[in-house]
């Protein structure tokens, strides 16, 4: 563990785990207001940016100025469905852009205000108009966190719509499991600085929107493997998505599905977004794959 990464434990720890870590707080932070944050100004200085509303929602294409892009994504931020798109979301699509990616960036609708019965057309939609244009081979779809969830449970519609699986799926810390039952999570919890089971369960449910919140649409570890698209997923063993990536790399390989898990010692939840050594490392590593 860096000694960037090792610093920033405690910031997060006082930070932002006492904001979900009971179950009032958690749902007095699902009923904050929700915005649709904007590319921000620097992006769009940057890269070709255009905005759009696809079914009632944003959604942003960010493509590389100047020039063809080569390859395409779709990405899909994190944030327990109850948050909008940050900073550092941007900063991994500016760098996908730099690298000649063109990214779209579906802002789906969050809870409590909205649910997984929106968000899946919304991206289906979006991937939908993509192919239009561009081969799935050529494609990514990628997410993190509740992004991440989002991103397989995506995949595993596609062939009941009719569409082809995309060239990969690059997952970030996915939430594999709303319930978080995994028996493996609470020891892993301790070391989390980040998250808390119970205030994540209680996002997760309204997300869910009164739904089984075991369906595959919302606990997409529940849900097939094979015939997937391969799976590349980056996880910290200091955050609590750690035992269900562990038990989704289990299952892919008795399905002798294609899975490269990178598990990183002494890492927070989604460390690729982080400006730490390993987050570098890791972004770089995403960039080289979606762009390559």
């Amino acid at each position: 563990m860096s000694l960037r990464m090792r610093l920033l434990e405690p910031l997060f720890r006082l930070r932002f785990r006492p904001r979900m870590a009971t179950v009032e707080r958690a749902q007095r932070r699902i009923a904050e207001p929700k915005g649709s944050p904007e590319p921000p100004a620097r992006l769009r200085r940057r890269h070709d940016v255009r905005s759009r509303t696809v079914g009632g929602f944003a959604c942003h294409t960010v493509a590389p100025r100047g020039r063809t892009a080569s390859r395409a994504a779709v990405y899909l931020h994190g944030g327990a469905y109850i948050s909008e798109i940050s900073p550092q979301h941007w900063t991994l699509v500016s760098k996908l852009a730099d690298a000649g990616v063109r990214v779209e960036v579906p802002l789906y609708g969050l809870a409590p205000q909205h649910t997984h019965r929106e968000a899946y057309p919304l991206v289906t939609a979006v991937y939908r108009e993509l192919l239009a244009e561009v081969d799935a081979s050529a494609v990514s779809i990628a997410g993190d966190s509740a992004g991440g969830g989002l991103a397989l449970g995506f995949a595993q519609t596609l062939e009941a719509e009719g569409l082809p699986q995309p060239r990969q799926l690059v997952l970030l810390s996915p939430w594999l499991d709303l319930t978080i039952g995994n028996p493996e999570v609470p020891a892993v919890e301790l070391r989390d600085p980040w998250l808390a089971s119970t205030g994540l369960r209680v996002a997760g449910l309204s997300w869910a929107g009164g739904d089984d919140p075991t369906l595959p649409r919302l606990s997409p570890l529940n849900g097939p493997l094979t015939g997937l698209a391969p799976m590349v997923v980056y996880v910290g063993t200091h955050e609590i998505c750690l035992p269900d990536v562990l038990e989704l790399q289990r299952r892919a390989q008795r399905a002798g599905a294609p899975i490269d898990v990178t598990v990183c010692e002494g890492a927070v939840h989604v460390y690729p977004l982080i400006p730490v050594p390993e987050g570098r490392a890791a972004a770089a590593d995403i960039v080289r794959r979606v762009a390559g």
